[in-house]
C-alpha cells in the first residue's frame, strides 16, 4: 500500500493547480509524456470499447486539473510497481450519478447493478453537428430514430453521437472556447432529455462531448431532468461512431465509491 501522505499530497496538488509544478519535479512530467495519447480503439469479437484512455492528455472542463499519476512503488524495490492517482470526479469517460446535480440524490454507490447493463441506442447527430458546433438533440431526432429502428427498447441506455471526439487530441478545439471564453460543444436539448426520461424509460444517458447539456447552457437543463429522474449520465464516450444504431448491450463499468457523484468508468458495447 502506498503512504497515506503520498496519496493526501496527491490530492491536495490536483485541487490547487498552481502548485502543479510539484508534480513534474516529483517526475510527473516524464510520467505524463509516457503515457499513450487517446486513440480509437477498433471492435474485436464483437466488443467496442466506448472509453478513452485516462490520461493527463484528455480535455477536461475549464478550471478542473487534469488527471495526474505519480509513480510511488517500483519492481527494482519490492517487487511491485504503483502509482498514486489524483483526478477529479468528472475525469475522462465518466459517469454523473444524480448527486451530481441534485442534492440527495442517489451516489456511485447507490446505483443500480441492473441499470449498468442495458441496451444500447446510438442517435446520430454528427452532420448537424459539423456544421453547428451548439447542434443539441432534439425530440425530433428521437423520433427520427425510432421511425428507422422501432420503438425503442425498454429500460436503454441512449448515446448522442456528434462527431465530437475528433477534437480529443486538441484540448483548445474540444473546448472550443469563443472569445469571451464561452464553450460551444454540441448536447441534449432539455425537452428531449425530458422525453426520454418519460416516454422512453432510459436508464441512463450519454454523450461524446464534456457535458449532457450543450455547452452553451446555464440552466443545465438536460442533467437536470437525466439526474433528476433518478438515471445516469455518461461523458466523453468514444467510438459511437462505431457502434450500431440498434441492436447493441451496454455494459457501465461504474465506480462505487461511497458518496460519489460520479467518476472515471469503463464503458463496453456488445454488438
Amino acid at each position: 500500500m502506498c503512504a497515506p501522505k503520498i496519496i493526501q499530497s496527491a490530492h491536495e496538488n490536483a485541487a490547487r493547480p498552481s502548485r502543479r509544478a510539484l508534480f513534474a519535479a516529483a517526475g510527473l512530467a516524464a510520467f505524463a509524456a509516457a503515457a499513450p495519447p487517446a486513440r480509437a480503439v477498433p471492435a474485436a469479437r464483437g466488443v467496442l470499447d466506448l472509453t478513452h484512455a485516462l490520461g493527463p492528455h484528455l480535455p477536461t472542463w475549464p478550471g478542473s486539473p487534469p488527471f495526474t499519476a505519480i509513480p510511488v512503488a517500483w519492481h527494482a524495490l519490492g517487487g511491485f510497481g504503483q502509482n498514486a492517482l489524483a483526478f477529479w470526479e468528472h475525469s475522462g469517460t465518466h459517469l454523473d450519478a444524480p448527486a451530481h446535480r441534485v442534492p440527495g440524490g442517489a451516489t456511485t454507490d447507490a446505483l443500480a447493478v441492473t441499470d449498468l447493463v442495458a441496451p444500447l441506442v446510438v442517435i446520430d447527430i454528427s452532420a448537424r453537428a459539423e456544421r453547428d458546433p451548439d447542434a443539441a438533440l432534439t425530440i425530433d431526432d428521437i423520433e427520427n430514430w425510432q421511425s428507422r429502428h422501432g420503438r425503442m427498447p425498454e429500460r436503454a441506455f441512449v448515446a448522442m453521437y456528434s462527431g465530437w471526439e475528433r477534437h480529443i487530441h486538441d484540448a483548445a478545439a474540444f473546448l472550443n472556447l469563443d472569445a469571451n471564453g464561452v464553450p460551444h460543444a454540441p448536447g441534449i436539448a432539455p425537452d428531449a432529455a425530458e422525453y426520454l426520461v418519460q416516454r422512453c424509460g432510459v436508464v441512463g444517458v450519454g454523450v461524446d462531448t464534456l457535458s449532457l447539456d450543450h455547452a452553451l447552457s446555464r440552466d443545465h437543463g438536460a442533467h437536470t431532468a437525466i439526474l433528476g429522474a433518478g438515471r445516469y449520465g455518461v461523458e466523453m464516450l468514444a467510438n459511437l461512431g462505431a457502434a450500431p444504431a440498434s441492436g447493441a448491450t451496454v455494459i457501465v463499468g461504474a465506480p462505487k465509491h461511497v458518496g460519489g457523484t460520479g467518476g472515471p468508468c469503463r464503458v463496453i458495447a456488445l454488438t
